[in-house]
């Protein structure tokens, strides 16, 4: 079935395999941080608010026409008294004097009404014209409304949610994604030196947004924590974790409430509990360069890179054995122990910072200017390829670049800049009977 590229899904293709199974593929799109239906509610707030004002001036203008109209009957009377005024003043030798006098005092009485009799003229004209601008607006909000499909709020509000229940559905029977495009930045906060890491928990629950902030390669050990994206933003730090060891590097990564970081100055990786407080595990990793021995192209100590998928927890460095080449390893989250390892050809110190993908490792040239994806090694399948994926390096040096699963975007730290990546995955759709 053809998704409407409006809900963000795209069928890319779909073929029958030899056993006669349906096997299709679609395009998942890229992530929005902002709510999918703000402009449909700032406009029904809008529409509620000139209807309101509308009301109002209806009652306004009700009370303004009865006094109209009760003016408009004292400018007859009036009118009829200058009238005769001038005929009494034309012909006043044939009455009597009194008589006179007391129509002059009544006109003298009557003549203070006129100005006002012009301001009500006036005021029932502006009425008038409020009365048609209200009509006009009205009708083009409306128009406005009709156009993009909202003729009810609750109706798009339940469309929406039904799409997200079918995209959730969708989700869980989609295989890992391979990339295909990385768009943005979209850049969050200025703060700190140029080297640093900031990041959230791939496996938190929606509510969780929590946010943890490392500056600098190497010489700290001080780790601040905000609440949400929102807070950081602000700068309303929630707590600050004082860690036993100094790290060493940028590449650090929070998996399931616990960080991993590399020890100053060691091949020894650390798991460090936010909740406890408390060293959980500590192991070395075996053969690995440390130290600027096989850092990426920027150096910083960034010889072993930590970082989380849809798979697990990985650790990215190079080896003597291996040429210096970088060396792919699956990590026990809970005793650090390495799980298995792939060899690849590409040697470390000629790579930018690389991040994991459902299990493929992407390489960038991330230090320079015109960035991107151009190395990719998949370890389900052993093998790689070339790429030429750009992407837009706004602040000429990267220091930082890690994927976040549950986001589905990377989170970069670009020359004191903390920025965000969107990226798209092509996916291909499981059938019932895959394994």
């Amino acid at each position: 079935t053809q998704i409407s590229p409006k809900e963000g899904w795209q069928v890319y293709s779909s073929a029958q395999d030899p056993d006669g199974r349906c096997i299709c593929t679609v395009v998942a799109p890229e992530q929005n941080l902002c709510s999918r239906d703000a402009k449909s509610r700032q406009l029904r707030q809008l529409l509620e608010k000139v209807q309101n004002m509308s009301q109002s001036i209806e009652v306004l203008n009700l009370r303004t026409q009865r006094d109209f109209q009760y003016v408009l009957k004292m400018e007859t009377q009036m009118k009829g008294l200058k009238a005769k005024f001038r005929q009494i003043e034309d012909d006043r030798k044939t009455l009597m004097t009194k008589h006179f006098q007391e129509l002059k005092e009544k006109m003298d009485e009557l003549l203070p009404l006129i100005p006002v009799l012009e301001q009500y003229k006036t005021d029932a004209k502006l009425i008038t014209q409020f009365k048609e601008e209200i009509r006009n607006l009205s009708a083009v909000l409306t128009g406005i409304q009709e156009e993009i499909g909202a003729y009810d709020y609750e109706e798009l509000h339940q469309r929406v949610l039904s799409l997200e229940t079918r995209l959730r559905d969708c989700m869980k029977k989609l295989t890992c994604g391979k990339l295909m495009k990385i768009t943005g930045p979209i850049t969050v906060k200025i703060s700190g030196t140029r080297f640093g890491a900031w990041m959230t928990d791939p496996l938190a629950s929606e509510k969780n947004n929590r946010v943890w902030y490392m500056d600098s390669y190497t010489n700290n050990k001080i780790v601040r924590e905000y609440k949400s994206i929102a807070d950081f933003v602000s700068g309303a730090e929630s707590r600050t974790y004082n860690l036993p060891f100094k790290w060493a590097g940028t590449n650090h990564v929070v998996y399931n409430g616990s960080l991993y970081f590399n020890k100053y100055q060691s091949n020894i990786i650390i798991k460090y509990s936010f909740d406890t407080g408390r060293v959980l595990a500590q192991r070395s990793l075996e053969y690995a360069g440390f130290h600027n021995v096989y850092p990426y192209t920027w150096g910083g100590f960034s010889d072993i890179d930590l970082m989380a998928d849809e798979i697990g927890l990985w650790a990215v460095y190079a080896t003597n054995q291996n040429a210096g080449n970088i060396v792919i390893s699956q990590l026990n989250q809970d005793t650090l122990e390495v799980m298995k390892s792939w060899s690849t050809g590409y040697p470390k110190r000629s790579a930018g910072e690389s991040f994991m993908i459902c299990g493929t490792l992407y390489v960038t040239n991330s230090h320079l200017t015109g960035a991107k994806v151009y190395y990719s090694y998949s370890t389900k399948t052993s093998t790689y390829e070339y790429t030429d994926i750009p992407f837009h390096n706004q602040y000429f040096h990267i220091s930082m670049l890690d994927y976040n699963a549950r986001d589905r975007a990377l989170y970069a730290w670009n020359n004191g800049h903390q920025v965000l990546f969107n990226v798209t995955l092509f996916h291909v759709i499981k059938t019932e009977d895959d394994t």
